[in-house]
């Protein structure tokens, strides 16, 4: 992983308690696809906390979780420490000693995007076993054209904070995102994509506090960062009854190793 992928590193205990985990009918589906239970062994890369780690062990699966972030993987062993199927590793997926061992799945949450693709496809790949199956799953946020958006309320402050930043915007529409193409390696099988609406509703302090976890309010800094996440606070207050919506397609990307 990047540096930039450890940014979290610095805010553990706020990344655990604002980022949004997964729909309970992923990991439902993760079974029927993956046929995934009691038993199987799954490799997950970049465990974060372990907001996807804890509902695969209680499917019964045995984990191998990696972070390379230290107060991270401190956080998630403390949240699975009733489950001794998961193992947590301090290290990154690229730099971490498999010692010849093989699973059935691997399993990156929110977290894909931060590996260099042109080892980790390859790595997926080598430490599958024959008929092994990758799953990347993700929370990706949209917007609705009929309601009030945090970005679109408070551009100017990202101008006036952060100008010329490319990373601000409007989120797509929900069938842009659905549309988007995805960059899957000819290693596996064509990803069976399933998608799932969720929503995180946030006073202005909560919505502050999530984008605070997020990196490219991590990267800023912090004499830029705080004001402009203060201010936006007190827009979400101000302008949107101190109420706004962060909607995303969570979503579930599964194909099988190729021989």
């Amino acid at each position: 992983m990047t540096n930039l992928g450890q940014v979290f590193n610095e805010v553990p205990e706020l990344y655990d308690r604002v980022r949004p985990g997964y729909p309970p009918e992923l990991f439902a589906d993760l079974a029927d696809l993956d046929g995934l239970g009691p038993g199987s062994s799954v490799l997950e890369v970049g465990a974060g906390t372990g907001h996807a780690t804890v509902p695969l062990a209680a499917l019964g699966c045995t984990v191998t979780a990696l972070e390379p972030g230290a107060e991270m993987a401190a956080i998630a062993r403390r949240k699975l420490g009733n489950y001794p199927n998961v193992t947590v590793r301090t290290t990154s997926f690229e730099e971490w000693d498999d010692r010849g061992a093989r699973f059935d799945a691997v399993v990156a949450a929110s977290s894909w995007h931060w590996i260099d693709p042109a080892t980790g496809w390859q790595r997926a790949h080598d430490v599958l076993k024959p008929g092994g199956r990758l799953a990347v799953l993700g929370n990706v946020v949209h917007r609705r054209e009929d309601e009030p958006e945090m970005y679109a309320e408070t551009a100017d402050l990202h101008e006036r904070f952060a100008p010329g930043d490319p990373d601000w915007g409007h989120p797509p529409l929900e069938d842009e995102v659905r549309a988007e193409g995805f960059d899957w390696s000819s290693l596996f099988s064509p990803a069976e994509t399933r998608w799932y609406p969720t929503v995180q509703w946030l006073d202005g302090n909560g919505f502050a506090d999530l984008l605070r976890t997020n990196s490219p309010y991590r990267k800023l800094d912090p004499a830029v960062r705080e004001p402009l996440l203060d201010a936006i606070a007190e827009r979400i207050r101000s302008r949107m009854g101190d109420r706004a919506a962060r909607r995303y397609l969570s979503v579930a990307r599964v194909g099988t190793i190729r021989s």
